[in-house]
């Protein structure tokens, strides 16, 4: 009778451990600053410690590394701080808007030139879905987010020292590219510490921030860059990059779980001679770096003009997403230059913007709210709900949207009072966010394990939008005039009205005719069966959550 040796139990655990950390260094001790315990080193694992059946290394009862046994004190702490590095990145996006006059006198360029600081600026934003989110998971969110960070902070600090126009544009992209892995990795980050019926206030913030963040640039941009210049504007987002990257730095652990027990396993082979592995990554081969890179930049064009929800869904997000950018220079025409205002008071009425934003996410709170119920009642009735249920918000959004587009474009002229065009602004933006955050939801239910492809097309195409849109702006205002200018974006989202209720209608019958929709929905189901999980399309086992990037 064959017997399986009993796991390697050490005597000398405090000496293995110091040992094994003696020659690390000191930013290795950082992004990953716990270190083996004795608890770690003495468990029992499953196995033999042998190739073919390595011990499986798994998080402990009440495991200090598992962000999901985090106190739910730090729990917000942590999402607090990323959710401000979001906002950070996405003021910087807008707040350059309120220099572009300063950027033109310095360098001597046109206004679509000066302009290109803002366009590239978001265009950076596109990168955020291709690169960093699979690197994250090769090598950790945390030692990502500082080093990209970190690289962030010095773009910004360059760019506010930019001796030509070049040297600025260059360095506003290569900002905003670096700056966007806290865009991409704040969802997941959310994911792993928070429990699906948890999870609903920290989306609803972290997904507010890149809202929040271009509504309130203009308002302090104008004020700054009438007392101190443009180049103070970029001074300010890298005070406030590098003000994040150091608290990031210091008070934020690494929260992944693949990346947390790969460590956790390399170490204690390193210590003992014997094979260790991940519970996740255990039966079945590891994917490299090349393999996720591939998939990351090849899947979501897939996804994008092969699935028609998916196409349509990124169609109306980018457009509504590309004219929020369009205000940033049609603000200054309509209110310092139509009704001669000075450019800190002209930057006010993004207030109502703000507040459109706070709206809206309090709507889809109530939202959550009403969907978690349906979900309980179908969970204990042994049926799922359909992703179709999530759309009542974007419904109501859809209707709000252009409603407050067209009350903005035609309240333009400087005897209308100024409340009113800013009341359609902020009906635009509660309208936005509803739709976003409502068709963000539907997306992810109805493509599950493609949900990370899913987002970055969607990214890709609205990014690409925010670009292209400030770029004629002033050309258009200036041929159109200001009301039929402001009125175009209106007509346009006014044809993405049908979408949301299309979809909620025919729904179920589009995604069984799409083929990574309907192989969503046969693993979703299966999951469901087993109740089994699946983290980025791989199946780990019970007991976890799916991870989901919002």
């Amino acid at each position: 009778m064959a017997f399986l040796p009993e796991p390697v139990v050490f005597d000398d655990v405090s000496q293995r451990v110091k040992d094994s950390y003696r020659g690390m260094s000191w930013v290795r001790t950082i992004f990953l600053r716990s270190r083996l315990g004795d608890d770690v080193c003495n468990q029992n694992y499953a196995g033999s410690g042998t190739h073919d059946d390595p011990y499986i290394v798994d998080y402990l009862h009440d495991d200090r590394q598992d962000a999901m046994s985090f106190s739910m004190r730090r729990k917000w702490a942590i999402a607090i701080l990323y959710a401000l590095s979001t906002f950070s990145v996405a003021f910087a996006s807008s707040v350059y808007a309120s220099g572009i006059q300063g950027v033109m006198q310095r360098f001597d360029v046109s206004a679509e030139v000066a302009t290109l600081g803002l366009s590239l600026f978001v265009l950076g934003f596109a990168l955020g879905p291709l690169i960093w989110a699979p690197l994250s998971e090769v090598y950790g969110r945390k030692s990502i987010f500082v080093i990209s960070f970190m690289a962030y902070t010095a773009f910004s600090v360059a760019a506010a020292c930019a001796p030509n126009i070049t040297a600025l544009l260059v360095l506003r992209f290569f900002a905003s590219a670096f700056g966007s892995s806290s865009m991409t990795n704040t969802g997941g980050v959310i994911s792993d510490m928070f429990s699906k019926a948890e999870r609903g206030l920290a989306t609803g913030m972290f997904v507010t921030a890149p809202f929040l963040g271009p509504a309130l640039g203009p308002i302090a941009g104008g004020f700054l860059n009438e007392t101190q210049g443009w180049r103070w504007l970029l001074g300010l987002t890298a005070i406030m990059g590098g003000v994040t990257c150091i608290a990031t730095t210091l008070a934020i652990p690494e929260t992944y779980a693949p990346f947390i027990l790969r460590h956790r396993a390399k170490a204690l082979s390193g210590m003992t001679g014997s094979v260790y592995m991940s519970r996740i990554d255990a039966g079945k081969p590891p994917k490299t770096l090349t393999q996720q890179l591939s998939v990351s930049l090849t899947r979501p064009w897939v996804l994008l003009f092969l699935e028609p929800i998916v196409l349509l869904a990124s169609l109306y997000i980018a457009i509504v997403y590309g004219t929020l950018y369009m205000f940033f220079a049609g603000f200054p025409i309509v209110f310092q230059g139509a009704r001669g205002w000075s450019q800190g008071i002209a930057g006010l009425p993004f207030i109502g913007v703000a507040f459109g934003v706070c709206l809206a996410t309090l709507a889809a709170g109530l939202d959550n709210k009403r969907y978690a119920r349906l979900c309980a009642a179908a969970e204990a009735g042994g049926c799922a709900v359909e992703p179709e249920t999530r759309l009542r918000t974007a419904m109501v959004g859809s209707i709000v949207l252009p409603i407050g587009l067209f009350l903005f474009a035609w309240t333009t002229y400087p005897s209308v009072p100024w409340i009113v065009p800013t009341i359609g602004a902020t009906l635009f933006s509660c309208g936005f966010v509803m739709v976003f955050i409502s068709l963000m939801g539907y997306l992810i239910d109805s493509y599950t394990v493609y949900a990370a492809s899913v987002l970055a097309a969607n990214s890709l195409l609205r990014s690409l939008f925010g670009t292209a849109f400030p770029l004629f702006t002033t050309q258009m205002y200036a041929t159109l005039g200001d009301q039929w200018a402001s009125a175009i974006p209106a007509f346009l989202v006014l044809g993405c009205v049908p979408f949301p209720f299309l979809f909620y209608r025919y729904g179920p019958q589009i995604r069984s005719k799409c083929k990574y929709a309907s192989e969503a929905a046969i693993v979703l189901e299966k999951m469901r069966r087993r109740h089994v999980v699946v983290v980025a399309g791989e199946q780990v086992g019970p007991g976890k959550e799916a991870e989901g990037v919002v």
